[in-house]
């Protein structure tokens, strides 16, 4: 009977497990005993840390993939506390080195860190705190056996004879000392993330800390945010440090108490997508501070990159033509200001316009395609011109295009034809007849009238190209505020766009608003007054531009009313995997059969298209037919506000533009703006065809 197993093969097995055994015991041999000390020795010697790694934070581009934000390598200077702290340097060393290290940072053109929320000079006094300051001082208090409520010559003394800062220093020098000491030792106290000495250094400032062999510092990598457009800052945004409101909202994600998060815009609205998570290594040192071994505990994962709906060539372009209409009809009107005085005409001088805002919206999706405001800043150089831009003229951090409230005049008028032809006021053989004065209130004192009236009789095609008051005036009077303030709301005037950045709600007028408004006087009451002034988009009602903006993509795509969102899609840091596509989607529809439709498409088509329409000029020889109305809408002050609202090609309806401007004097004038952003949208989409077409052949 054959075996199962051979002797030779035993024999070659037990030779193996012999020789592998021999291995294992001369290494054994070799590391207790022959090297036995020399292991012990650098073990006791070695000091392991733990060190973060930062995490990139993801991109953000324009809808075209163009690239709006991104990160830029930076070197930041930790304290290694290991090694100043626990090395067997006394305080007159330590503090020696710290008072060196921020001298060379200074000198090289960078700025350390400091933490402590007390003034740099004598008299001592706390300064202003944020969160984050209040929540270290309350800890290092604790644990120092201080009151909470110790005065800023208190905290000091305690620091001066804690850290052993002796005499020989000066106030200012202690002050340094004291408020780099307390940066590091209060980490210990609450067992936060490592205090970062330095951000973003020079190569010059490591070098001179490098050659003056100073110990105690770390070069860690890092990334800060590099800004590679010039536009659109109101929409990106700008990163920091938390809040300690802020931190009670990510500690739970993981966030450290240092962690640089969105603090406004794209960046914060879609934090959850472009914060990446931080990753950690051990260093292995010898007791000279020689790296031994890095392990990679935990590998760092970027953040996604994320796509916006914005264009950033057309955002260019509205910030462009913004600028340019605003800073010239300025400049002329400060020219005839300074006639009208020496002429003594002053009832002719006019405000200067304060701000304007310019919005583009995709009437196929609701996306917006820009969302410009004037007067605007360097988003670069944000947190350097932080507090001049606080005291600006005009305020150039406020949003306009999404903060700005503004009664939007005449532009508020289709949504009065759709109410009356929804209501079934109106009809298209419904004509109305203008004789400038609305007289039925007449015997209350109360008698508006019609700019550039008598019209004569007008159906509601006509009293749109002409923008008739008394037209409207009539409808309102009919149909009454409840059924003006439902479609108000159908169309999203006075209601949330769905766009993920700070906005206002604002308001349509009604009954319910003005009481609130003037509660216990008698001014809460509502008067027929109120309803013809709602009735041609005055009063109290104020809307944003973007509300404007997507209420003439609802006209435009007869009463789709689209959410606004921004963010187009995300992918993976790599670009590898998508993680989220934008779906459009529908908020509201605003009921109206498709006779009443073309009614008010053909009275918007006659502002431009008709020599009667209010913006006529705007449009002559122009490539494109375009459906528009302009708004004009008397203010606290001097001058009227002004407004703008078209969409484009007019049969097959692509884009829509809404414009305002403060101070404005007239919307028939802003016409030129939307015209040369309607030329660049329709250049932009012709260059494309023919690239398309060219690509196409070359296969």
């Amino acid at each position: 009977m054959r075996k199962l197993i051979s002797t030779g093969r035993l024999l070659f097995l037990g030779v193996v497990m012999a020789a592998v055994l021999t291995v294992f015991m001369v290494t054994l041999y070799r590391l207790q005993i022959v090297e036995g000390n020399e292991n012990y020795e650098k073990s006791i010697n070695s000091i392991v840390t733990t060190e973060t790694i930062i995490a990139a934070r993801g991109n953000m581009m324009d809808r075209y993939g163009r690239l709006l934000v991104s990160n830029r390598n930076c070197n930041n200077l930790l304290i290694d506390d290991q090694e100043l702290m626990m090395s067997g340097l006394d305080n007159n060393e330590i503090n020696a080195i710290i008072l060196e290290m921020c001298r060379i940072v200074e000198e090289n053109g960078d700025t350390y860190n400091d933490e402590l929320p007390i003034t740099q000079t004598t008299p001592w006094e706390f300064t202003d705190m944020s969160d984050n300051q209040a929540i270290l001082l309350n800890a290092w208090l604790d644990h120092k056996d201080m009151r909470r409520d110790s005065s800023a010559v208190e905290v000091m003394a305690k620091m001066r004879t804690r850290y052993g800062i002796d005499g020989n220093y000066t106030a200012e020098e202690m002050r340094i000392i004291a408020g780099v000491r307390y940066a590091v030792n209060v980490r210990y106290d609450i067992n936060t993330a490592d205090y970062v000495f330095a951000k973003d250094v020079n190569i010059s400032t490591i070098t001179s800390l490098m050659e003056a062999d100073l110990p105690g510092f770390t070069v860690q990598m890092s990334y800060t945010r590099e800004i590679n457009t010039a536009y659109a800052p109101h929409i990106l945004g700008y990163t920091g440090p938390m809040t300690a409101e802020e931190y009670k909202t990510y500690k739970d994600e993981g966030y450290p108490m240092n962690a640089t998060v969105g603090k406004s815009g794209a960046e914060a609205a879609f934090e959850s997508y472009l914060h990446g998570v931080d990753g950690e290594m051990e260093i292995t040192r010898t007791k000279d501070g020689v790296i031994t071994s890095t392990v990679y505990t935990k590998p760092p994962e970027p953040g996604d990159n994320i796509y916006l709906t914005l264009d950033i060539e057309m955002q260019s372009a509205a910030e462009t033509a913004l600028a340019s209409y605003i800073e010239e009809t300025n400049e002329e009107t400060d020219r005839l200001n300074k006639q009208y005085i020496a002429k003594n005409q002053l009832s002719e001088v006019r405000d200067l316009i304060t701000g304007g805002a310019l919005v583009a919206i995709d009437v196929r999706t609701g996306e917006p395609l820009c969302i410009a405001s004037y007067p605007s800043y360097n988003l670069e150089t944000f947190l350097k011109d932080y507090d001049t831009l606080l005291e600006a003229e005009n305020n150039p951090m406020v949003n306009r295009a999404l903060s700005g409230l503004y009664s939007p005049g005449s532009t508020f008028k289709p949504c009065m034809a759709v109410a009356g032809l929804a209501v079934g006021y109106l009809a298209a053989d419904t004509t109305i007849t203008c004789t400038t004065f609305f007289e039925k209130y007449r015997d209350a004192g109360y008698v508006p009238g019609c700019t550039g009236g008598p019209h004569g009789p007008l159906n509601v095609s006509g009293a749109l190209t002409y923008s008739c008051n008394y037209f409207f005036f009539t409808v309102g009077d009919n149909i009454q505020i409840d059924a003006i303030d439902k479609y108000a709301s159908a169309f999203g005037l006075g209601e949330r766009t769905g766009i993920e950045l700070a906005e206002a709600r604002g308001r349509v007028s009604s009954p319910e608003y003005k009481a609130q408004l003037y509660a216990g006087k008698r001014d809460a009451s509502w008067f027929a007054a109120d309803t013809l002034l709602a009735s041609i988009g005055q009063g109290l009602t104020g809307v944003t531009p973007l509300q404007l903006g997507r209420y003439a993509a609802a006209l435009a795509n007869s009463g789709k009313v689209y959410s606004c969102s921004i963010l187009k899609s995300a992918s993976s840091y790599d670009y590898s995997e998508s993680v989220y596509e934008r779906e459009p989607e529908v908020m509201n529809e605003v009921e109206l059969n498709a006779e009443g439709w073309n009614l008010v498409h053909e009275g918007m088509r006659g502002v431009v298209s008709q020599m009667a329409g209010t913006a006529w000029s705007s449009f002559l020889n122009f490539d494109y037919e375009v459906a528009a109305k302009t708004g004009t809408t008397e203010t606290n002050t001097a001058t009227n506000d002004a407004f703008f609202i078209c969409y484009a090609p007019y049969r097959d309806p692509e884009v829509a533009i809404a414009v305002a401007i403060e101070n404005g004097t007239r919307g028939a004038k802003l016409g030129t703006i939307a015209r040369e952003m309607l030329q660049h949208y329709f250049d932009f989409q012709q260059s494309t065809q023919v690239t398309e077409n060219e690509l196409t052949m070359l296969h």
